[in-house]
This record gives C-alpha cells, structure tokens and sequence, in this order.
C-alpha cells in the first residue's frame, strides 16, 4: 500500500507509526506543517526505507511564514517531498490570502528547476493553486483530499497532475462524486491521518484497504488489480525523478 499523505509527526506515537509502516511495507510520505518540524523529524526518519519525510509550510500557518520561509529554502535538497504547502481561501484561512499567495509563490519560485513531488492543500482555492503550478511551471504534484469543483478536474488531469483520496472521501457523497469523475490512472492514495478517525481511533496507514475496496467495486475490479494500478501510478510519479532522496 502507498500512503502519500500521512503527518507521522503528529501521532501521539509517531516512531511506532513510522516501524508498523516499515514492518508492513507500506511507503509512506510524511507531511510537516513548518520546517522546523521538518527538521525536527528528518533526524529520526531518515534512515527509514518506506518512509519518507516531505518538507512543507501550511497555508494555515500564515503567521509563521516570513520566519519559517528561510527554513524551508535552507532545506530543499534533504528530500524530494514537499508538503503540506498551498492555499486555503476557506473562512479559517481567507483572512491571511495575500500572506498565503506570497509564500506559496516563493516556495514555487524555489522549485521551478527541482525534481520535486509536491503535495497540495488547496481548500476553496483550487483554480489558485493550480494556476500557479503551471506559472511556475511545475510538473510533479498530487492535489490532497481534492474538494472543489467537478469542472476543474479535466484541467487538473490533463496538467499531468494527480489527486489522492482517503477515507473520508469514500464516506461522504461529495467525495464519492469527485472519485467517480478521477482517471483510474491519476489516483493515489492517503490517510491523512491523524486527522481522520477510524471508528474512534485516528486513521493509519495501514487502514487504506477500505480505500481499495471501495475502488474495487467501483471499477468492478479485484482489489489486487487496483493496488497493482495504484502501485503503477505512484511508479511513475517517481520515475521522474532522477533520484528519491
């Protein structure tokens, strides 16, 4: 199983969420909310084989920006995962727009000419959010728990870009909406976890198999099928990267 968007660090026991991944195999990409957790967590994680630590700077964390923004630069080249970054235009985060559009421009602006994997927080703010992956003209990125318009999908797709999903979505009818509009061929998968709740307890990355089975009876295919589909997408997102860090 391929988990591209898990906050290991915010676990109340994030080492042992990070040895059930390895134990079990599941590739594991784990999203920070500021540098300095990234440089918290690098530390711990690096020697790790199916975890992987992504760099980010959360749209909702507006307030720290202009300080953490020069962490974020300084350590671009310890991974080739970037995430949580973005904009949310939502009530919670529309007060800090402009301070939102000026670090996520600088951030691409660092990126333009990197091999990068980018994961996208992009709430009420979708057209954003990809209008300026293509002005900087980015080519690698997946648009997390994806909740905008239908309409945009197409455009999202034909980008190149691809778009994970959660358990969340499979429960809701506006998620199964936009999963039913994906391309089999530019869908991932992800926990977001902590931030989701498995019966009561935070979702893990190693609950993904409803995932699978909910693609399973959708697309009237196995769910071994639709892991070999998923493990073939998320593949060749990496292929283009000359080196997974």
């Amino acid at each position: 199983m391929i988990d591209t968007h898990c906050h290991i660090d915010l676990y109340n026991n994030p080492i042992e969420i990070a040895n059930e991944c390895e134990k079990l195999g599941i590739i594991t990409i784990g999203m920070t909310n500021l540098p300095s957790h990234f440089e918290l967590g690098y530390k711990h994680l690096r020697t790790y084989q199916k975890v992987r630590l992504a760099l980010g700077l959360h749209p909702l964390y507006s307030e720290l920006h202009a300080i953490e923004l020069p962490g974020f630069i300084r350590n671009i080249s310890k991974t080739s995962y970037i995430g949580e970054i973005g904009l949310d235009f939502s009530k919670q985060g529309i007060a800090s727009k402009e301070i939102q559009i000026d670090s996520f421009k600088k951030i691409l602006a660092a990126l333009k000419d990197k091999q990068k994997i980018l994961s996208l927080h992009s709430r009420k703010a979708e057209k954003e959010v990809l209008q300026f992956l293509i002005a900087y003209d980015i080519k690698l990125a997946i648009f997390h728990w994806y909740s905008g318009p239908l309409s945009l999908i197409p455009k999202i797709v034909d980008s190149g870009f691809y778009l994970s999903v959660n358990t969340a979505m499979i429960k809701s009818k506006s998620g199964q909406a936009i999963i039913q509009r994906l391309p089999s061929n530019c869908i991932l998968t992800e926990s977001d976890g902590p931030f989701i709740e498995n019966k009561g307890n935070p979702v893990k990355p190693s609950d993904l198999g409803s995932i699978t089975s909910f693609l399973a009876k959708l697309w009237n295919k196995s769910e071994n099928d639709v892991q070999k589909l998923i493990d073939s997408n998320f593949k060749r997102l990496i292929s283009s990267l000359s080196k997974v860090v």
